[in-house]
Order: C-alpha cells, then sequence, then structure tokens
C-alpha cells in the first residue's frame, strides 16, 4: 500500500497536530482497525511489513526507505520524504504523487485518512535487519547445490529457489505437511534488480526466449485476441494495453493504449468466446466494465459500459481480479480475493445466524468486511443473476477454462504466518458450490490454530486441491497449452506464473512451471519449466506474473519487475 517511512521523538506530536481539525472533532474512527481492513494484508496487522515494506517509523523517512523491501524504480527515484500532508495526499490519490507506484488503491475518505496517519505515526520504527547470507556485506553464501533431475516428493519437495531447474518435477500431498508454526514466519522480500549481463532464462533443451516487449509499464495479465493482438493489463498505469506484432514477427511492433483511467485493471475476456468477439470485459478492483470490440480494434468503439457497480461492500486487500466465460457464453465468473490474511477480524456469529447467512452466500462464506471476498463469482454476461460459485479460496489470482471438459481452473494464494512451509499454495479445478478452506481450514481438514474450534461444523466439507505448490510461490496467471509448436506432451497441461514469494525464509517462485495433466485430469505433479530469474538470496531480476499461447503457439511470458514480456518457442 504505502511505501516505507522513522519517527524523531518530537515529530510524531507535530504530525499528529497537524491532522487535527479546528472546533468540535467528529468521533475518532479506530486507527489500527482501519489500517488493519485496508492495508494489513501487504504491510502486516501491524505496519511490519510482509508483501509491502514496512510502515513503522514512517513519518519524517525517505521514500523507498525500508532496507528489506525491494521498491519499484518510480518510488526509489521519488526523491521524496514523508510527512503527514504528503502522507494524506499519497493516500488519496497515489498515482498523482508517485506516477508509476505499485500502489494503486485509494483511500477516498478523508476520515479514514486521518485514522491510518495518525496510526501510523504512533508506531516505533522497526531495527535494522542483520545481514542475510548471500546478501551484500554479508558472508559469502554456500556455492547453491546442482537442482536435481527427476520426480523430487515428500520434504524434498519443498526446497527453495536453488533446487530449481527446467525440468525438475515437484509432487507435494498433504502428509508432506509440517505442524503450523514448525519456523518463525520470515519476512524476505526480494528486491528487483536489471538483468545482470549475460542474465537469460533457463529453459528445457530445446526452447528458445526473445524479448517480445520491453520496458512495459508493470505489465500483469496477458489475453490473446482472435486476431492476435496481445492485450495486457498495465494494472498500476490504470490501463489496457495492445501490443501487435506482424505475422512471423518475434516482437511487437506497435503497442496502443486501449482505455486508461481505469482502477487497478487484470481480468480480461473477449466476449462471446470464439472467433468473433462482440465485447472485451475488463475486471478492475471492484467493477466489471465492457467495451465495443471487433476483432482487430486497437481503441474502443464507443464508451464503456459498467456491468457489475461493486463486486463486493468492501475494498483493499487482494484486488486482482480475474475474468472468464464458460464456452458457450451464458456465464461469467470473477475471482474476488480477500481483504485479510486469515479475517482476523471476523466477528463471532451465532449458529442460526450463520446458518442464514450461508442459505444465501454459500458454504463457509465469511461477512463483515470479508463478504463476498475469498469467491469466485457467477454472472450472465449482462452482470445480471449473481450468486456465489464456490467459497473460501483465499485470493484465487488466476482463472482459466480446460478445453474440452469446459471445467474452471483456479490459481491461489493461500494463507501466511503459519511458517515457510504453510500453506502450500495450489492450482486446482474449482467445483460448483464447493468450499475450499479458507479462513478456518486449509487444504481439507486442517484447522487454522487461529480459528480454532470456531467453526467446527465445516470439518468434512472442505475440498482438497488438485495440485499443491511451494508455499508462498505466489501463483498469478494460469493458461493451458493449446498450440502445436511445443511438444506433443506439453498439450493439454497448464503452465502457472510464480511471482515469488516474500515471506519464507529460501526464496520460492520467481519461475513459470507446467502442471501436468493427463486427459484433463491434473496428476498433482508439476514441472520447472522457465527458471533462472533469481540473482541471489537477496535480489531477483523478473518476477513472472501473466502467461499466454500466442496465435503461432509460442508461450508469452509477462514479467513485472522489468516490465518485460518474453517469446518462448520450440524448437
Amino acid at each position: 500500500m504505502i511505501r516505507s517511512l522513522v519517527v524523531v521523538p518530537f515529530l510524531g506530536a507535530a504530525l499528529a497536530a497537524s491532522l487535527g481539525c479546528r472546533g468540535e472533532p467528529a468521533p475518532a474512527l479506530d486507527g489500527q482497525l482501519v489500517f488493519r481492513q485496508r492495508c494489513g494484508v501487504c504491510h502486516g496487522q501491524s505496519g511490519e511489513g510482509g508483501q509491502g515494506p514496512s510502515l513503522r517509523g514512517i513519518a519524517g523517512r525517505k521514500a523507498a526507505g525500508d532496507t528489506r523491501f525491494g521498491y519499484t524504480r518510480a518510488l526509489r527515484d521519488a526523491q521524496i520524504t514523508w510527512d503527514a500532508g504528503l502522507l494524506d495526499q499519497f493516500l488519496a490519490a497515489p498515482r498523482d504523487v508517485v506516477p508509476g507506484t505499485n500502489m494503486v488503491l485509494p483511500t477516498p475518505d478523508g476520515a479514514e485518512r486521518k485514522a491510518i496517519i495518525g496510526y501510523l505515526i504512533a508506531l516505533p520504527a522497526a531495527p535494522e535487519p542483520a545481514a542475510r547470507a548471500g546478501s551484500v556485506g554479508a558472508a559469502p553464501a554456500a556455492p547453491a547445490p546442482a537442482a536435481a533431475p527427476g520426480l523430487h516428493t515428500g520434504a524434498g519437495a519443498f526446497g527453495d529457489y536453488r533446487s530449481d531447474a527446467p525440468g525438475v518435477r515437484r509432487r507435494i500431498t498433504v502428509a508432506d505437511l509440517p505442524r503450523p508454526f514448525s519456523t518463525d514466519s520470515a519476512r524476505n522480500s526480494a528486491k528487483v534488480v536489471d538483468p545482470p549481463p549475460g542474465a537469460a532464462p533457463r529453459l528445457p533443451d530445446g526452447f528458445h526466449a526473445q524479448v517480445f516487449a520491453k520496458d512495459l509499464k508493470h505489465p500483469r495479465l496477458l489475453r490473446v485476441a482472435p486476431n492476435g493482438d496481445v492485450f495486457v493489463a498495465a494494472s498500476d498505469a490504470g490501463q489496457v494495453v495492445v501490443l501487435r506484432s506482424k505475422p512471423g514477427a518475434t516482437t511487437a511492433e506497435q503497442a496502443s493504449t486501449f482505455a486508461s483511467g481505469l482502477d487497478d485493471p487484470f481480468g480480461i475476456a473477449f466476449f462471446p468466446p470464439g472467433p468473433s468477439p462482440r465485447w472485451i470485459y475488463i475486471a478492475e478492483s471492484n467493477a466489471v466494465r465492457r467495451y465495443a470490440y471487433t476483432s482487430g480494434d486497437l481503441v474502443p468503439r464507443g464508451a464503456a459500459e459498467i456491468i457489475v457497480q461493486r463486486l463486493a461492500p468492501s475494498t483493499g486487500g487482494h484486488t486482482m481480479r480475474s475474468l472468464e466465460f464458460s464456452p458457450d457464453g451464458t456465464r461469467m465468473f470473477v475471482a474476488v480475493g480477500s481483504q485479510s490474511n486469515v479475517a482476523e477480524d471476523l466477528a463471532a456469529r451465532a449458529p442460526d445466524q450463520i446458518a442464514a447467512y450461508e442459505a444465501v452466500h454459500g458454504v463457509g462464506a465469511t461477512w463483515g468486511a470479508e463478504e463476498d471476498r475469498a469467491d469466485v463469482l457467477v454472472f450472465d454476461p449482462a452482470g445480471k443473476n449473481r450468486h456465489v460459485f464456490a467459497t473460501g479460496i483465499r485470493n484465487c489470482s488466476g482463472l482459466t477454462i480446460a478445453p474440452g471438459s469446459g471445467e474452471l481452473w483456479c490459481s491461489t494464494n493461500e494463507r501466511d504466518k503459519l511458517g515457510d512451509d504453510l500453506v502450500p499454495d495450489y492450482v486446482t479445478r474449482v467445483h460448483e458450490h464447493g468450499f475450499y478452506g479458507w479462513p478456518w481450514y486449509y487444504l481439507g481438514d486442517h484447522e487454522d490454530p487461529r480459528h480454532a474450534g470456531k467453526r467446527k461444523d465445516l470439518a468434512g466439507k472442505v475440498a482438497l486441491p488438485d495440485v499443491l505448490l511451494q508455499p508462498h510461490s505466489a501463483p498469478l496467471q494460469l493458461a493451458f497449452y493449446t498450440g502445436t509448436m511445443f511438444p506433443a506432451d506439453y498439450r493439454g497441461n497448464v503452465f502457472v506464473a510464480l511471482h515469488g514469494s516474500w515471506n519464507r525464509g529460501g526464496r520460492t517462485g520467481y519461475k513459470v512451471v507446467r502442471v501436468i495433466a493427463a486427459a484433463g485430469v491434473p496428476t498433482g505433479e508439476y514441472e520447472d519449466f522457465m527458471t533462472g530469474f533469481v540473482v541471489d538470496s537477496e535480489r531477483v531480476w523478473a518476477r513472472p506474473v501473466g502467461v499466454a499461447v500466442a496465435a503461432d503457439g509460442a508461450l508469452l511470458v509477462g514479467d513485472d519487475g522489468n516490465g518485460t514480456i518474453w517469446r518462448v518457442t520450440y524448437p
């Protein structure tokens, strides 16, 4: 959310006074509660940092000052020092203060901004961490062991980036899970650096990677149009961009802004499915809009139509919204991630209240700030006939439809702070009316100790995902391989972009894997496909987000760390 800030003794009081109101003050909001609801999923429940930087001691510190966090170039180059006024401006309109920031969700309510800033000012500064092995100024790390080929199972399947290599397979099962809190929860965000000299992705023998497009503004989800154009969700810029290349070309030759002024766009889908779409749908952080479109258009055919005004009552937290249509075009699926890590502030309800609520929202559905969150919702193409398709999926950041069967698949970021090897992220088929455990359970009947005893009635009702991934890998977009360029055994498999861990002692993710499926059924195994983006225990030079199959069968891989899209071909 925000981007780092160090309290000097008298500055907190001065800043707090500068936020005061003349005359009789309105009832003060609970700053900690507002912070946890709007900011906690990225910055930690007490501002200690997580997948976002620490905000402890933010007042009076220069931007990009958390040495344990890898900031965007926009923040690193901003040359600003945070005070109450600037924080207020930034929270109200982040991109206006720092164009290109990863912080894209504004806090429009002035009272909420005041509460958040007051809470942050009161937090003590965090001590500087000791240098880790492999970091600048630390003792050199031990040489990474060579990754063993073949299938890794049991404890050997967990590993970290040092055991990654094209062709390495893993199968993790619930029998392999450690007990909660077997290790401390790490805070280990990567610093994104420029590619080192000679750096290139590692791929299986016979495959090659070329840069298809570069210097993009934080490219996220990729979607290939029927005519071969590549649509890119530039979430932080609030844009959807179209990349066009000539037939046979290996690089994009034209980039056009299809839509701008969007609120954290991510999901993109063409409607109706097939070769002749008439609309393009875009999922924003809390709404779905569509534009009239004909294959080949570089700009919309008219103004946007908002077809879903509000996906959930609350905002903040996990804001990427994946979007897919059923093959027959009658159903529109939208994944809505949770607001928090594990619904820490969920109020208790009586059994009869829960039963009445679940009759409308589905088994295991959460309420309050988590209403209609951690769900896959379904609508008709006009945005009507809304209902809950599946519940308890913490952050389904990628949706796709299996060719042939039409089954809905999802890649999921599971919960944090139970230790290095809990909870595995996953890829799974999503069954209608299925409940996948969040926040009370994980991976079947494993009860989350932070909700111990609260929902014993849900035991035995939790669906088990199909494929468990290394914990904290952060899977994002996934795509079935439907082309013919790659070897035959790749067809029907699923490529998944792993954005990379921020809270695991041994860094994992930062790669593209393929989920192995036989006749459309996942086997539980997955294989490293595209690796080599981790420099050392501190630094990475790419963070895969988007995967899509190009018209000629090449695989496109988007990296939001350095704004690059790769084109992978065979042979």
